[in-house]
């Protein structure tokens, strides 16, 4: 169903806090309908019982709970937050509560979790379903109005108790409760096995643009060119007129971040690189969140970033991708970000191209074992190794490999665009169906009688 969905004939009340309420629905605060942040003294089970243990990793964007973790009660300490099957949680720190994270429990070792303590727990009463409750807590109308009740400092932000109490929700009888959410079930399942493909193309393109990168960067452009053995058993054969050379003889500086978050408070200017706006030879700047004077000014005290210096996510999930700083911007190193400024005898890009390539990749990862959560130090990134043409030829293949990859970004660029429409397709359909604004019960009489 993803075409044109109709919106309510209903009569609509008086109430003023969701709009076009449906006149046979009412409007209640959460706090009269879910309990928030149940006491966890209500626990009956042994103290050496198993439960399930939920970081915020676990938690999904608009759904979902991973369920990895358990240990013994006795062996969870005090201040994690306290959850049973049927609860909604909801993330209340910054980005995370902005980004969707939140679910509804379900399968939960005996029943019962403890996870991090940035959780809100909602537990729904006998007059609203916990799925509907669900849907009420991802939807649009939720989230803004809990976004602009947050409070604290930077990155600390949070979303207080008192606005999950005071959010005035539409409530309609749980029988049309129970045919909105299934309705919301099956029209969502269907738009997340859209983005799904989508998403899986993405995944097939991103493998693409790294191989398109690591033979140009591996075998150069020439492919009679005579080669000898690199003498590294992960790269192979190499031109016979390159060199190889370990980064600290190609760069004139690296710089790390200042391992803080910047304070993104005040009057905004700088862009600030964080590892999320980095993809292999991409800077994300229309998604880059912004510093004050004062912060860039702190951030640029080791070395002031310029046009041509290579940027490199370090840490992290998005880790050993490199980025060109552009020119005419000014800009400063995020958390989990180095910067390398390359000699003379370098062309930049093809040094940032090296970086993103499957050359230096694998020895980072051989040296980091393949961790979940890898991390890189200067002092061991500038003894990697990489294939070094002459300066010359390492500008043709920079051009090559910039004019591929920029082919493929058509076609990642129009798939992003396709999974942007369905992501905004989704929330309009799942808070206009939890407000009144679509009448679903006669959406699905319809599609039964056709």
């Amino acid at each position: 169903m993803m075409g044109h969905v109709p919106y309510s004939k209903y009569a609509m009340s008086n109430a003023t806090a969701v709009p076009q309420l449906p006149s046979h629905w009412t409007s209640k605060r959460l706090r009269y309908v879910c309990s928030v942040n149940p006491s966890k003294s209500e626990i009956s089970l042994p103290a050496d019982a198993s439960v399930s243990f939920i970081p915020m990793d676990a938690i999904g964007e608009y759904g979902g709970i991973s369920l990895d973790y358990e240990k013994p009660i006795d062996e969870i300490g005090t201040g994690y937050t306290y959850f049973v099957d049927d609860d909604v949680v909801i993330a209340k720190i910054t980005p995370c509560f902005e980004n969707g994270k939140g679910a509804i429990a379900k399968s939960l070792v005996n029943g019962v979790a403890f996870g991090t303590t940035e959780l809100h727990v909602l537990r729904a009463t006998s007059e609203i379903a916990p799925r509907f409750l669900f849907y009420i807590s991802i939807s649009d109308h939720f989230r803004k109005l809990g976004e602009s009740e947050m409070y604290g400092a930077g990155g600390q932000k949070r979303v207080p108790e008192s606005f999950i109490k005071n959010f005035r929700a539409a409530i309609p009888p749980l029988p049309e409760q129970a045919v909105i959410c299934s309705f919301l079930d099956r029209e969502i399942a269907r738009i997340d096995a859209l983005v799904a493909k989508k998403e899986r193309f993405l995944e097939f393109l991103e493998e693409e643009r790294l191989a398109v990168i690591t033979h140009a960067i591996v075998k150069g452009l020439n492919p009679s060119a005579s080669t000898r053995n690199s003498g590294i058993e992960w790269l192979g054969q190499i031109p016979g007129h390159w060199q190889l050379k370990k980064i600290k003889y190609t760069v004139s500086n690296v710089v790390d971040c200042l391992h803080t978050t910047p304070n993104y408070d005040g009057e905004l200017f700088y862009p600030a690189v964080r590892t999320a706006d980095i993809e292999r030879g991409r800077l994300l700047l229309d998604q880059v969140r912004l510093v004050s004077k004062e912060v860039y000014q702190e951030r640029i005290e080791r070395l002031r970033p310029i046009e041509g210096d290579i940027l490199y996510s370090r840490e992290g999930e998005r880790f050993g991708l490199a980025a060109l700083v552009p020119g005419g911007v000014e800009l400063c190193l995020g958390q989990r970000m180095m910067m390398f400024r390359s000699l003379p005898d370098m062309a930049p890009a093809y040094l940032m191209w090296a970086l993103n390539s499957k050359a230096l990749y694998q020895q980072v990862v051989l040296y980091t074992g393949g961790a979940t959560s890898p991390h890189i130090n200067i002092s061991d990134i500038i003894n990697f190794y990489i294939p070094c043409p002459p300066r010359d030829e390492q500008f043709r293949i920079a051009d090559h490999i910039l004019a591929k990859c920029s082919k493929l970004d058509v076609v990642v660029n129009g798939l992003r665009a396709g999974i942007q429409k369905l992501q905004v397709y989704r929330s309009a359909l799942i808070t206009n169906a939890v407000t009144g604004k679509i009448d679903v019960p006669e959406l699905e009489r319809r599609e039964a009688a056709a």
